[in-house]
């Protein structure tokens, strides 16, 4: 089997910022991960301040520890796919789970019906098999609906039993209608 391999990553030149207010960071920090560490500590610290006000000593690890660890754990590249970042992953991730994903049906031409989506036990099965057996059971089962239901608009499963068979080229030509060249 042959394999390809993508070089365009090798390529990847990101800025550094080398500096920061008077402050020399060394070799530089890459600007695309300051700005967004810089953009979660606001939303994180925005949302922590309107819900429970200034942070005490106690509380400042809240504060300031999550934003911290995504912003690194997050722009590191993504082992499965080595051109993007892990924050991508995880986000793709997430609204897969939440939202799922229109189908693309004949290559787009057909637009598709919300009941030709994957439900939420397609999507979320394996992952909560673990608290479908714990006393959340009852609740896990709530949240992703009866199993083995067959989504409205659609009918019962089809069972295919195709068998392959193979024609040559007199039985080709006579379904065409055409005359063969072995008469």
């Amino acid at each position: 089997m042959r394999q390809g391999n993508t070089y365009t990553r090798h390529f990847d030149l990101e800025t550094r910022q080398h500096e920061l207010l008077g402050i020399d960071l060394g070799e530089g920090a890459p600007r695309r991960a300051l700005v967004l560490g810089l953009v979660l500590y606001a939303v994180w610290l925005g949302l922590l301040l309107l819900i429970l006000g200034l942070p005490s000593r106690f509380t400042f690890t809240l504060y300031f520890l999550p934003p911290l660890m995504i912003t690194i754990f997050g722009t590191q590249r993504s082992h499965k796919l080595d051109r993007r970042w892990n924050i991508t992953r995880w986000a793709i991730s997430i609204r897969y789970l939440v939202l799922g994903h229109r189908p693309v049906i004949c290559g787009g031409r057909r637009a598709t019906h919300r009941s030709e989506w994957l439900g939420r036990r397609a999507r979320w099965g394996s992952r909560l098999d673990l608290l479908a057996d714990s006393p959340l059971g009852r609740l896990v089962d709530r949240f992703l609906g009866p199993q083995g239901q067959i989504p409205t608009g659609s009918g019962v499963p089809l069972q295919l039993a195709a068998r392959p068979r193979l024609y040559g080229p007199d039985a080709v030509g006579r379904a065409y209608g055409r005359k063969t060249l072995h008469n």
